[in-house]
């Protein structure tokens, strides 16, 4: 069982010998041998573990910080740099497919739905980045208007559906009806039922149309949820991450399950089947997702050749304003 630090288990000498090296009565020669296989540990915003004797005087917030940062994914032996190799190949092939795209004139949907924290917005994140955003969006709708409610509920979502050669993430979709608006009873049962019976053949009419329809369903465990959700408090540049929503979704886990059990038995139909990606680790989910999304394509590489640039004209005619007469940002770096 994980220390709680936060409950007090472990006095802050036991904690400071678990995180700092000991240099008691080490030689000039172990210390420095020593010093080369462990490195201080650091906790968030740059501020370094104290020993022993000072570690006791750390707000409570600060080791919060220091106990929930570390991820599943951080016992992987899945390394950065294999991470980071594979993603650059795979983003590569994310260029190759949106220049085929563009050429053919196909369109593309990609849902991301699952539980909070489940890595929905990294993955959408690793996708999106490398491409040109002209053709690549990112939709993530937030609660409709008065008057969207009272609109045909599907309406809001097809304005944003791609033109040709476009490709659209949806962060979150149409499927807000069959999971949160249900389980929190913003929606009747009325409209629910009348959801699940429309929605395999709205997507149906979707892919008639061709429009490549791509769904993805982020699992993850609750422990591993819960790290999450506790970094988050603690993490000032995520922290917003954290809706009202997300923190009742915390106390109603199984009736979230039940309504992912009773959307999938509706929804996942041949046009459009539902694709869970285990999302315990999230370098992994990643990989993973951008591969299958790949491979669920059928583009070929249309990459144009490289580009020869001709010798630029001279600028001899072109006298630049004088400095002071400009407002220049402070090199503060």
């Amino acid at each position: 069982m994980e220390p709680d630090l936060m409950n007090g288990e472990h006095s802050a000498t036991t904690i400071a010998e678990c995180l700092t090296p000991a240099s008691v009565n080490l030689t000039a020669k172990e210390k420095k041998k020593k010093g080369k296989k462990h490195k201080k540990a650091k906790l968030k915003g740059s501020l370094e573990v104290a020993p022993a004797t000072s570690l006791s005087k750390l707000k409570s917030t600060e080791l919060k910080v220091l106990y929930h940062t570390s991820e599943r994914e951080s016992d992987s032996k899945f390394t950065n740099k294999e991470y980071e190799k594979e993603l650059t190949r795979l983003q590569v092939e994310l260029v190759k497919l949106q220049y085929w795209a563009k050429s053919t004139g196909t369109r593309i949907v990609i849902l991301f739905e699952g539980r909070d924290a489940a890595g929905k917005g990294g993955t959408i994140k690793r996708i999106t980045e490398p491409l040109n955003p002209r053709g690549c969006r990112v939709v993530a709708l937030g609660t409709p208007s008065d008057r969207e409610k009272t609109e045909w509920y599907f309406q809001r979502y097809v304005s944003h559906l791609p033109a040709a050669g476009e490709i659209v993430c949806f962060d979150r979709s149409w499927y807000n009806r069959a999971g949160v608006e249900h389980v929190m009873g913003f929606c009747t049962d009325e409209q629910y039922r009348e959801f699940m019976q429309s929605c395999p053949e709205f997507e149906r009419m979707l892919v008639k149309s061709g429009i490549i329809l791509v769904k993805y369903w982020f699992s993850v465990s609750d422990d591993e949820q819960e790290r999450r959700f506790q970094s988050r408090t603690t993490d000032p540049a995520r922290r917003w991450k954290l809706s009202p929503m997300d923190l009742e979704s915390r106390d109603r886990w199984v009736e979230y399950s039940q309504a992912k059990d009773t959307m999938f038995a509706h929804t996942n139909i041949p046009e459009a089947p539902w694709f869970t990606v285990e999302a315990d680790d999230k370098k992994r989910a990643r990989l993973n997702c951008i591969s299958h999304f790949l491979s669920k394509i059928p583009y070929v590489d249309m990459t144009p050749e490289p580009l020869e640039l001709t010798p630029r004209k001279s600028a001899r005619d072109y006298v630049r304003p004088p400095r002071n007469e400009q407002f220049f940002v402070p090199q503060v770096y």
